[in-house]
Order: structure tokens, then sequence, then C-alpha cells
């Protein structure tokens, strides 16, 4: 008969078959499995173990121990619906790792307890399991319902799909809790923390329920359940789940507009409040993911599921909607970018990419696998480079292929002539609260003087270059001497962009000269993004802490402005080290002066923890500053 019982390490059967009971403990023996199976932390709840190694567990009994002579012990696997018997082997042998095996070992047969080793084989699939033992005797059968364990990917393991033979590697692409996702531009890179969060309570088990909702489950279960044995089906079934679209995955996309009703995209600095926000509403999506979000969170997903993933950025990622090769950008004949087109070139796109073998395109495809659940609304898309040219557009604007900082005057016709060549450079990337210096070089190559009108103007755009309006431009007349190289300088004050642009946002500078006899024009453009003021994080007593000790840190942010910030906002938190965000707010932050947060920490778990920390004022509508800084958590 079954015996259900409560979802602990430990089960006493007192009393549950009718006074034949024979089973009275089952020990998991978690500790010693999660540390051999490299799976300590991923959940307090329940046994999880990795495919293709021996675990353990050991039977406890009223009376007398398992009579292997008399009697027969049979385990049962259960996947859903789909089942394996397994007979208990009285062996000093390792079984047959292609199949289910059970071994006690003679060492392992005491007076009144029994420990069985159980291998599944290295293909085995990935899911919840529940285990039942039966006890044949001459008399009658005894079934008990053992409990549940989770089986993993083992990428410790030479024969698993996701084998990575490198200590390294596996620690920082299985075990690693943290990482660091690349935003900005090409010109200046931006480091942005992510907390993966695979060890937070509750990630786990919001994994397992990605897998039960899928289309691909709900269609025929028994079929998922048999592929899921496939490192690349699984990788396929995650990545369409991170996205919502079609199905009950986990998070909506938004990429302009209002963010109410939702987390902005940028506000996201860790997978496990994404993943147990969508677990707790019942597989509602999330509000609101874009690319760095959707590939952390897949990549959470899949180092849970025991696939090694890394989060991959690629900078000035072309999107082009129609195969020509060629991405057509839109200006007006000022100088402003225009949403118009189909095509675009994201100043960064991040992904997921996943380690694992491809018997199914032949030899020599092992490695990193490209996984990318970002929603995707172009019909076609270019990796890579493209080369793309400028061509008039009648009346109202004129259109630019390619980020380049240089450009050549367009004739009547459409066709580029190379007398008069313009470049757009910037002295320096500018921090912020400084202001932005940017040069204009014009060279007239002909024999013949010109009278020029330059119009320069600043746009916010976001990373894929939806373009914002224009928070300041300059109109000037400007003469020129034949083969002369003349010089613009410009200068946009912090006073002109303080109310507009954060630490993330992405600047388009374009300038126009137009040749005032002919009306012929050329165009050069240039992006980039400042850099944030500096948050500093101190340890008391140093960067290394000891597990379970109650350490000080204490957070601070000085306003180097020189206006004051109103409703100034200062945020910590740090995964396996605070309970929850801590804040400290101030009405007014002079200019010069300081906002702090000191707090205590207490590591729940040995290893590298981040303490994160964003600034925020009233006037700015995103971050304005955010840093991480390391923790080395130790036992002793």
């Amino acid at each position: 008969m079954d015996c259900m019982q409560q979802e602990t390490y430990n089960y006493d059967f007192s009393g549950t078959d009718n006074g034949h009971h024979r089973l009275r403990l089952v020990n998991f023996e978690v500790q010693a499995n999660h540390t051999s199976h490299e799976t300590q932390g991923l959940s307090n709840i329940r046994l999880v173990v990795r495919r293709g190694k021996p675990f353990k567990l050991t039977l406890l009994f009223h009376s007398q121990a398992w009579d292997p002579h008399t009697e027969g012990l049979v385990l049962e696997v259960c996947l859903g619906d789909l089942s394996e018997k397994i007979p208990v082997q009285f062996s000093s042998e390792w079984s047959n790792p292609q199949r289910w095996s059970a071994t006690v070992y003679p060492e392992n047969l005491q007076p009144q307890s029994v420990t069985i080793h159980i291998c599944s084989p290295v293909l085995s699939s990935v899911g919840l399991y529940d285990l039942l033992i039966h006890i044949n005797t001459l008399k009658h059968r005894l079934s008990y319902t053992l409990g549940r364990f989770v089986l993993l990917c083992n990428p410790w393991l030479k024969d698993d799909p996701v084998y990575m033979p490198l200590d390294d590697h596996l620690q920082e692409y299985i075990k690693n809790d943290y990482g660091v996702v690349y935003t900005g531009t090409n010109s200046n890179i931006c480091r942005r923390p992510w907390v993966f969060g695979q060890y937070e309570p509750g990630v786990l088990e919001a994994c397992l329920k990605l897998l039960q909702v899928s289309p691909q489950h709900f269609r025929d279960s028994l079929k998922d359940y048999s592929l899921r044995a496939d490192p690349v089906y699984l990788s396929r079934v995650v990545c369409a789940m991170v996205n919502c679209n079609d199905d009950l995955g986990i998070l909506e996309g938004k990429w302009q507009g209002s963010y109410k009703g939702g987390v902005r995209p940028t506000d996201w600095s860790g997978s496990a409040d994404i993943l147990r926000r969508w677990f707790s509403s019942n597989c509602i999506p999330v509000r609101y993911g874009q690319c760095w979000v959707y590939a952390s969170v897949l990549c959470t997903v899949m180092r849970v599921l025991g696939v090694p993933s890394r989060v991959v950025t690629v900078f000035n990622a072309a999107h082009d909607s129609d195969g020509s090769l060629k991405v057509e950008e839109y200006y007006t004949s000022r100088g402003e970018k225009l949403g118009l087109s189909k095509d675009s070139i994201w100043n960064f796109h991040v992904w997921a990419e996943c380690w694992m073998r491809r018997p199914d395109l032949g030899a020599g495809f092992d490695g990193w696998q490209v996984v990318d659940p970002t929603p995707q609304e172009k019909s076609a898309e270019q990796t890579e480079a493209v080369k793309i040219t400028m061509k008039t557009i009648p009346a109202k604007y004129f259109t630019s292929g390619s980020t380049s900082c240089s450009g050549a005057m367009e004739d009547g016709a459409g066709q580029m002539s190379p007398s008069l060549e313009v470049t757009l450079t910037m002295d320096r990337v500018p921090s912020l609260g400084d202001s932005i210096h940017m040069c204009v070089t014009v060279t007239n190559r002909s024999n013949s003087p010109r009278v020029l009108m330059e119009l320069v103007n600043a746009q916010l755009k976001e990373y894929n270059s939806t373009p914002q309006g224009s928070f300041w431009k300059v109109h000037k007349k400007v003469h020129i001497q034949p083969h002369e190289v003349l010089t613009l300088h410009h200068i946009i004050p912090h006073s002109e962009y303080d109310t507009v642009l954060a630490g993330d946002d992405i600047v388009n500078l374009a300038v126009v000269i137009k040749d005032v006899m002919t009306n012929k024009r050329v165009l050069a453009t240039q992006e980039f993004n400042v850099n944030p003021p500096q948050i500093t994080i101190e340890i008391e007593g140093g960067d290394s802490i000891q597990m379970k000790k109650k350490h000080t840190a204490l957070v601070s942010f000085t306003n180097q402005f020189i206006k004051p910030l109103t409703g100034a906002l200062l945020t910590v938190e740090g995964f396996g080290l605070l309970q929850s965000k801590q804040e400290s707010r101030l009405v007014l932050l002079q200019p010069g002066e300081k906002i702090e947060k000191k707090v205590s920490i207490v590591a729940s778990s040995p290893g590298t923890k981040l303490l994160l920390a964003t600034f925020s004022h009233s006037k700015c509508p995103t971050i304005v500053s955010r840093s991480f800084h390391k923790v080395s958590v130790t036992t002793v």
C-alpha cells in the first residue's frame, strides 16, 4: 500500500500498513548526497542529485533488517506517468550505468537498517521524481512512498552531453550565483552586476514549475518527460518560456513608454525575485524585461537544471528586416534621428549561451550554443558586419546606414561626393555631472570656398535604437576656405541635460553640414553613454567575513553635482547577506553632502557574495548610479 508522507528529509512510517509495518524510517542522507553531487544550497526541502552518479538512502526497520535471501526489495521511480521498477541487488560490484540500478553492498547491511545506492542512467530525464519501495515476502507485499527527489544534468560526468572538463569553468558557469552583464556602447562598456540567485529559496521550485507549464508538456506530457534527457531540448523549452509570448512564460517585455504597473527593466538586479514573483502569482508574467533581463533569467534556470551557462553581450548588433545586408537609419535634414526604420542597430544585445555536445549536428559541434530568449520583432537577423550607404529621401529626411562618426557629401542624385568630409568625435567619455565636449571637423577638399550651415543636436536613445526628442541643439553658419580643415568645438553643460540624462542612458549625437549654395548635406553621428557617479561600499574589518557572524557595511553617496538633489534615495541589497532591501532617504541632498546607510550583514552560506547599491532622486526617472562590492564568506 502507498503511504503518503510529509515532504521532509526523514520519513517516519510507524503505524502506516495495518499492523504489517516493517519500515520505520527512511533517511535520504541529504548532506552527504548534496556534497557528493555538488548540489549544496539548491534546496532546503528536498533531495537534489545529478544523473549518472550514485546517491544513497538508508532504510530503518522495526525489527530485523531486510533479508536478501527471503525478501525482495524493488524500488520504483516515477516521473509523471513514466515509471520504472528497479530490483535491489545485494552485490559488491557496480551496476550497469546505462540503466537505473539499486545496490546494497555487504558492509551496508546492518541488523535493523540497510543503505541502498541508487544510480540513474547518464541520459535520464531532468525533473521531480517520486520514489517508492516494494517489499515482497512469501506472505505479503508491502509498498511505501518514500518521498521525492530532483534529478539534474551532470556536467561533472564525462558521458553527460553537458560535461565540462575544467574545474574553474564549472565554478564559473554552474556554481557561481552572481556575475556581470556588459551594457552601454562599444566605446564605453558598462558593467552591470547581476545575482543569478540559484541558491535562493524558491528558485529551484520555480525552475521545475517552468518545465511543467510549457506548451510541450501540455501537448504531450509523456513525450515531454522523455525528451527532457536531451539538454538541447531543455534549452529550447526554457528559452521559449523565459518570455511570455504565446505561453505562460516568465517575463513580459517592454522597450519604451511608461513602466507603470511593473518594474523598469533597468531596476532589476537579480533573477531570484523575478522567478519567485512568477511562481507565487501562479505563472502571471512579471513586468518588465529587456534583453539582459531575459538572458540572465535564462542563465539562472539553465544553471539550476545543471547545464553550464553564461551571459554574452554583442555590441552594434544589426537587425536587418529584409535580408538586404543594409540597415537604414532615418534622420531629418537637421540631424534628428527618427524612429521610422524597420531595421536597427542595437547598441548592445545580450543573450545566454549553454555548454553542450550536439551529436545531432555531427562531429565538431561541441561547445557553447547560443540561446536567445528575447522576443524578436524582426523577420530576419544578420549577425555579420554590414556596409550601409547614405541615400537621399525627398523633402523630409535622409538616411544613414552606418554608426560611423564620419560622412561625405551627397549630391542631387543621391551619390556620394568626396569634396567635403565631416567627422564628429568626443574629447573623452563624460561622467554624469560633467560638461560634454565634442569636436566637429570639416575638411573642404575642393578648390572653392564654401558657406556652410552646421546643425548639431543631441537626443536620448533606447539601446534598441528607438530615439527620443532632442534635449540640446546648435544651428550656425560657418565659412570654409579651399582645402581648409575647420575644427568646431561644442560643449553641452550639465545644466542642459541634468533633468533628462541618467547613468543608463545612451546619447545620440549628430551633425549635419549643409552647403548653403547647393543644399547638399553630409551627416556624421556618434553615440555614447555617460559614466555614473560612484557609490562607496566598505566592509568594517575587510572584505572577508565569517559565515553566520554579524558584520557591518557602510554604503555612501556624495552629491558631486552643482545643484541640490531632492528626494535622494540610497538602496542596499545583498542576496545571502541581507534579508531584505535597506534604504536611506533625504528630502534634500546639498552639493558636497553625503547620504549613507549602515547595514548589518550575516552570511548564510560560504562563497563569494555581492552587496549591491543604487542611488536615485526624484528629478530623475531612472537610477542615477549603481555599484557592487564582492564579499568573501568563510566558515572560520
